[in-house]
């Protein structure tokens, strides 16, 4: 019976934990997302900001121009939530028109 009952409290320990890092990996997700997001909108700064709101942690900022055109720039974030990173990107296209 001792036996058992330390078997189902290790379990239920396990099933937490990976519990925690599931949700903190989607977590972290959503957090990239919207960080990439402001970052291709507004800069580097918006998006450490936006990470925070979402309680992650900026870990890294790129940008890089798409080849072939100058008014594409495509933008990488990685956020850490908890002990889950995740990295996501998002592209800022000006499209120029004229007037009518």
């Amino acid at each position: 019976m001792v036996v058992m009952l330390l078997v189902v409290m290790v379990a239920a320990v396990a099933l937490i934990e990976v519990g925690q890092l599931l949700d903190e990996s989607a977590r972290a997700r959503t957090a990239a997302d919207a960080a990439a997001l402001a970052g291709a909108a507004a800069g580097a700064d918006e998006a450490a900001d936006l990470a925070a709101a979402n309680g992650g942690v900026l870990l890294s900022y790129t940008e890089q121009g798409v080849q072939g055109t100058e008014d594409a720039t495509v933008v990488t974030v990685e956020v850490q939530v908890g002990r889950a990173s995740r990295t996501a990107r998002a592209e800022r296209l000006v499209e120029w028109t004229k007037p009518p």
